[in-house]
Order: structure tokens, then sequence, then C-alpha cells
């Protein structure tokens, strides 16, 4: 299916690939792994021919249909089944076709094509694929505009599963999805009828959907048969043989160089000592090889010791507006426990991490706080606090004003942060570093309690493995939200489960969590069976109504749209002109510019206060024609 050979690519002075080489069966499923920033997503782009290799060859069969996850799904007011259903170009194309052919042969052929492909059962496939990946079927038929990033990148997910490519390329799949939607991806790959090729740090995905694992270490590409964990055997037997052979050899060349270095100026052994020489040099011991780990994480335990309970609901709601998301929220958290928060996507697990961390606060019910509580929260929208022009040492001086280089250097060595990237523009950073620092900085004053939200998306394993090391270490509270069943298993106690608008504990292991899941997928998967038993005509007809409502309602929303864009520019001059009424200098400088700038930030508070009261009114009118549809 690939074959690659002695490929060699460099970005600046950085060799990502050296004269790699490796092949990828047909019908393979095959993990990609490697450090994070070593060029696995590069290798993806050379493949897609998005980028030119510096020397070698990339090998594809000519006829091979490749797929891979768009950044996500276009924000259309098409529904989400018929994107799905329109990633199928060749059956989408034969549809179209067979509503204008007039030729009987062409029209014979069209049908022919189309039970080869099997498009009779297109609409049943692409619903089975969403249902896993989370959306019911009402959720199905909703515009695609209405979904968050998140699920976009689901829906673009499912197009590319549902496309069928002979090559399946995905890179970190598990991503935008919660453990459901997990444990449905492993099975659905595992049973991929083509070739799969995929990155991804998820241990548990890698061990239960691929067969294989290409390794990519030091510009080279090395194929392993087996999944993960035998990767990871494999290569560890290799090194320990290739330092004790490498041991040996030194052994040798050692006895050697005694009998050179005894005998050199002896007239009867000098001809022996000069072959011994000879023999030295060619004696080339093999590289020493050894576990390039991740450094490690260091959290600052907390400063003192909280009472029990830390945190105390009592009957709590929470939500948005006046939307309430959770209710009925009676718990407690004490200083040492470790909680592993799961539930569907959607059910509200971000929102109470936000209403511990206080960035919402209950509608009704009680919270009580210990005094003098500090909590660190790590979350996807966190990364924002990142300044893109500062280095990582930046980061850190308003954090230690009075303290010298060496020392704010060593902090940013227990971050987990090398030397080569404390001098790195935050922009520059890989995902996993910026994690590093982020995580690094919230943690700086040794919070009481730490809410983690998926912090190991954008970790390597081994950058994972050092994550739990440092959490176990840690002495604080710590509840985490994560799809990645190795963290929740190395690292907390409790489970609780965010369902049915509230928050509740479950007295057991991830492990009878995950079986649980999946015997509630088999009876949703029995009767999502039924309800797809209606007749095409019947879906057919549910689909124009769902699309009708959608283009009668696409005007409105158009309209909203343009609002928001309009306010977002007009907020940007605002801030623009605060910014330079702001300087003190202006005034005694320029008077006059100051008087027109005054009135400029007058104009543009008008405006932006006539817009933002136009859209309530519009989003008011979309909600009522929603409500009446």
């Amino acid at each position: 299916m690939l074959s690659i050979t002695d490929l060699t690519y460099r970005i600046s002075n950085r060799v990502l690939f050296n004269k790699a080489c490796v092949t990828l069966p047909t019908g393979s499923k095959t993990g990609f792994v490697g450090k994070n920033g070593s060029g696995k997503t590069t290798l993806f782009n050379l493949m897609l021919k998005h980028i030119s290799p510096d020397d070698g060859d990339i090998s594809i069969f000519k006829r091979a249909k490749i797929g891979t996850v768009a950044q996500e799904a276009p924000s259309t007011e098409q529904s989400v089944l018929d994107i799905v259903l329109s990633a199928d170009i060749e059956r989408t194309a034969l549809l179209e076709e067979a509503e204008t052919a007039t030729d009987p042969h062409r029209i014979s052929e069209i049908h022919m094509r189309l039970a080869d492909i099997d498009a009779h059962s297109a609409e049943g496939r692409a619903s089975n694929i969403l249902r896993g990946l989370g959306f019911e079927h009402e959720r199905q038929h909703i515009a695609c505009s209405e979904l968050s990033g998140g699920w976009r990148m689901r829906v673009a997910l499912a197009g590319v599963l549902f496309s069928q490519p002979d090559l399946l390329l995905l890179d970190e799949p598990t991503n935008y999805l919660d453990l459901e939607g997990t444990l449905w991806l492993e099975n659905y790959l595992a049973t991929y009828p083509y070739t799969v090729f995929m990155i991804s740090h998820d241990r548990d995905l890698l061990n239960k959907a691929v067969s294989s694992i290409i390794h990519l270490d030091k510009g080279e590409l090395k194929f392993y048969r087996g999944n993960y964990d035998t990767f990871e055997k494999t290569r560890r037997m290799q090194m320990e043989l290739s330092n004790k052979s490498r041991e040996k050899s030194l052994e040798k060349a050692a006895h050697m160089q005694k009998f050179v270095d005894r005998f050199r100026a002896s007239a009867t052994k000098a001809k022996q000592a000069q072959a011994r020489v000879k023999m030295i040099e060619k004696l080339k011991p093999p590289e020493a090889l050894f576990d390039d780990n991740a450094l490690p994480f260091t959290f600052q335990n907390p400063k003192k010791t909280m009472a029990s309970p830390m945190l105390d609901f009592d009957n709590v709601s929470v939500g948005y507006g006046e939307t309430t998301i959770l209710s009925r929220i009676s718990q407690r958290i004490d200083p040492e426990d470790r909680i592993a928060l799961v539930g569907v996507n959607g059910n509200g697990k971000s929102t109470f991490a936000k209403l511990i961390a206080g960035e919402l606060k209950a509608k009704e019910g009680q919270l009580r706080r210990g005094r003098g509580l500090e909590i660190a929260f790590f979350a996807q929208h966190q990364m924002d606090m990142l300044k893109p022009e500062q280095t990582c040492l930046e980061h850190i001086e308003p954090l230690m004003p009075y303290d010298g280089e060496a020392k704010r250097r060593a902090r940013m060595a227990q971050m987990g942060l090398g030397i080569d990237k404390m001098g790195t523009k935050a922009k520059d950073l890989s995902g996993g570093e910026r994690a590093r620092l982020l995580l690094g900085l919230i943690t700086f004053k040794g919070p009481g309690m730490l809410i983690l939200d998926e912090p190991t998306n954008h970790l390597d394993i081994d950058s994972r493995d050092a994550l739990v090391a440092a959490l176990n270490e840690y002495s604080g509270a710590v509840l985490i939200i994560s799809h990645d069943r190795h963290l929740i298993e190395a690292t907390v106690d409790q489970i609780w489960i965010a369902e049915g608008g509230t928050i509740k504990p479950y007295d057991d292991d991830i492990s009878a969590y995950k079986k649980m899941l999946l015997s509630n997928a088999q009876q949703t998967k029995g009767k999502a069976k039924k309800q797809i038993t209606g007749s095409a005509n019947d879906r057919k007809k549910e689909r124009k109504l769902a699309a009708a409502k959608r283009k009668q309602l696409a005007p409105l929303r158009k309209e909203i749209h343009t609002l928001e864009q309009k306010t977002s520019i007009l907020r940007l001059g605002l801030e623009s002109v605060e910014t330079k009424l702001a300087d003190p200098s202006l005034y005694e400088k320029e008077p006059k510019e100051a008087i027109e700038l005054g009135k400029e930030k007058v104009r543009f508070e008008t405006e932006i206060a006539n817009l933002e009261e136009l859209w309530l009114a519009k989003n008011d009118e979309l909600e009522k024609a929603q409500e009446a549809q």
C-alpha cells in the first residue's frame, strides 16, 4: 500500500527524516508513534503531497483512495447527516447524474454501480457512524452551523470514515471524543476493511485498534508487528541486546589496546601490536541505545493543609444565562480526593469544572469553599492565557520578579521544559510544550486542588507517563476529565458520572464503567436498527422537511452572523482608540487628537450598543421561530 524509500526532509537546519525507509502492508492497521515535534504530521503532509521531500520517494498504489480528516466540517445549513453522506463523492455524483440521465444504457450503468457500492444502505451506515460518535437520531438532522468546533470535528471524522478510503490517515482522532466515542472508534478501526495509518498517543487505542507500529526516532522509521505493548517490549529487548553487544565490543577493544600498549615497542611483538591497532580501528561498537524519556512534570504541593470538606455542594444547580445544565448536585470533595469525571460530551462535565474553578456561579443551592482554597484549572481554552510573542522565561518573570535567571531556569526545568525551549516564543512551541508551560504556570503557587480537563490531548506517551508520576506525587485534591483510561486508572480512586442533568458517584472502577458503556452501546444499536426499518421514502421526506426548515431560517441566521462580525470589528476599533487614550503624553503633546479620539470612542460605543440591541432582538426572533417549528 505504502512504500517510503530514502526519505529526507529538513525544516531550516533540523533534519526530520534522514534516508528513512519503511513499507506499510495493504490492509494493515498501523499506529504511528514518536516524540512530540519529531515529524509525524509532517510525514502525513508529505504523503498527501502538501509539501515535497528534499530527497527520496513516497510511493502509494496509484488507484488507492486516500482519506484524511479535514480541519473541521463546514459550518453550513446542511444537516449533519447530509454532510457525512456527501463525503462519498462517487455516490453523490452518481445520484446527481441519475436525476438527469436519459440514455437507458447509462442509466443502467449508474444503477449497477450504485448497487456495487452498496448505495442503498448508505444512509443507515452514515447514521450508525454518527451515532457511534455521539450524535443521536434527532441531532443528525440539525444544521452543522449550530455545532461547536469540537462537534464539527466529529462530523469531519464521521465523513472520512463513511467514505471508506483505501488508505485512512488519522491524526490524533480521539482528541475531540469522549470515552464513549473512543471505545466505539476502537472497535470500528479494528474491523475496518482497508488500510489504517494512525498517529496517536492513546495507549489503549493503540493496543486495541492496531496490529503494527511504525516508530519515528532520530529521523528513522522502523516497522514493528503487534500492538503498542508488544512494540514497547520488543524495542526494550532490542535496546538491551544492542547495549550488551556494545559492552562486549568495548571490552574486546580494551583488551586489545592493553596488548598494544604493552608490546608496541617490542621488536618481536611489534607486528602483532600493529595488527591489533588495525583491528581496533575496524571494530565499531553499536551506538548506545537508551530511552529518550520526556522531562518530568513537577507540581508544587499545597501551601497549607485544607480542612474537610474542602468543597461542599448542597443541592447546587449551574448553567448559562437562563439555561440550567446541572442541578441537584449534593457532593463533597476532601483535600486528598482523586476523582475522574466521566460521561457523554454535552452532559455538563466542563460546566461542573468551571463551577468548581469559580468561572461560573451556582444558580441555586449552596457551594461552600474552604477558607483560602486555591484551585488551578487546566482546559484547552486556558491556552489563551499564554502570550504568543513571549518566551517561556518571559512568562515566568512576573511570578519570580526578584529572582535571578538561574533560579528561573531551574523552575522552568521543573515544568519539563528543556534549556533549548526556555527562550522559545509560546507561538513556536508544540501543543505538548504549551500544555507543559500552562500547567507549570497555573500550579506555580501550590494550589490546594487541580482541575484537569483533557490534559493529555497534546502529550506524547512518555509525557503522559510523566504527568501520571507528577499527579501521584502531588498531595492536593485532583479532578480529571479525560478519555485517557490509562491516566484515569493510574491516578484516581473515585469516579463520578455526569448524566441525567446531575453529578453522581459511580461505585466501581473504570473497567466496569467501560463494560457498562459497551453493554449500553449494544442495546442502543438494537434500538437503532428498529428505527432504521422505516421505508427509504419516509427517511427522505424527513430529511427534506428538516432541510426546508433550515432553509427557512437561513436568512435570519446569516443576519445574526453578520451582526456578530460587525460588532467584532467595532470592538477592535474601540480597543485601538482606548489604547491610544490610555497614553498620558497624548493629552500634552496632541490635545486636539485626544479630543477627536474621545469623540471616536463615543461613536464606537454607541454603534456597538445599537448592534448588540439588534442582535438580541434577532436572536429572540430565531428562538421563537425554532419553537414554532
